[in-house]
């Protein structure tokens, strides 16, 4: 066994499994009493690795292995279009990575000392950027403000924080003063905010802010976007996205 395992390049521990199992169980012994693998038990193996390497469950190896008129072609033809499937999903993934990691450098070349003194505390979360790509990537105003985002200058972004800054300690006051989701103010702090995601990343109707608010609301990393949580109060996002 430890011949085979060092042949091989599989871990003992994995022959024993095999073993155990009955997926693979040497053929006889040795004087010594070790285990001996013959010839017929190296090609079954051989054909388990080969098998394992596509991504077949051992459970399904043990199938094809067992039933001499199992049809192993239709087994592979079948590996051969999942595997085409995942190739596909990876790509697109990979592809949504890059643009997420676009949104998270935001397109402008800054030092940690420049991203700071621009974003403060905000961060980018990318898991975030890439579950959001995900989403909405079917969605003509997620493109757009993708687009846009990337687009923007230092300059751009300074300004647009500014203007965040400013929208944000707005809300906080609200709710610290305990203002009422359906009151004046808190519309008005509602309304700004859709103001300034249509000025600097795409048209938001009403019902597209409700869906970004409702975003805040149940998804922390969503809402660290626009109140850092150094900032946070608790069940604040749940009161931003009352405010239609």
């Amino acid at each position: 066994m430890g011949q085979v395992s060092a042949f091989a390049g599989v871990p003992v521990r994995t022959l024993h499994h095999y073993d155990r199992t009955g997926l693979l169980s040497p053929g006889g012994r040795s004087r010594a009493g070790y285990r001996h693998y013959e010839h017929v038990d190296l090609a079954r193996l051989q054909q388990i690795l080969f098998h394992r390497e596509l991504g077949f469950p051992l459970d399904e190896i043990a199938e094809i292995l067992a039933d001499p008129r199992a049809d192993a072609l239709e087994h592979l033809r079948t590996r051969q279009r999942q595997l085409a499937q995942e190739i596909t999903r990876l790509q697109r993934l990979a592809e949504i990575t890059e643009r997420a990691i676009e949104v998270q450098q935001t397109g402008v070349p800054m030092t940690p000392e420049e991203r700071f003194d621009v974003f403060g505390e905000v961060v980018f979360d990318l898991t975030y950027a890439t579950d959001a790509q995900l989403k909405w990537q079917d969605s003509k105003g997620h493109r757009e403000a993708m687009a846009r985002a990337s687009a923007h200058t230092k300059e751009d972004w300074r300004r647009l924080m500014t203007e965040a800054a400013t929208w944000r300690a707005e809300l906080l006051a609200g709710y610290d003063d305990g203002e009422p989701a359906d009151g004046q103010r808190a519309m008005d702090i509602a309304e700004e905010h859709r103001l300034h995601v249509t000025r600097w990343f795409t048209p938001c109707p009403p019902e597209m802010h409700r869906r970004i608010a409702d975003d805040f609301a149940a998804d922390p990393r969503a809402f660290a976007l626009v109140v850092p949580p150094s900032q946070q109060r608790p069940g604040c996002a749940n009161a931003l996205s009352c405010r239609r």
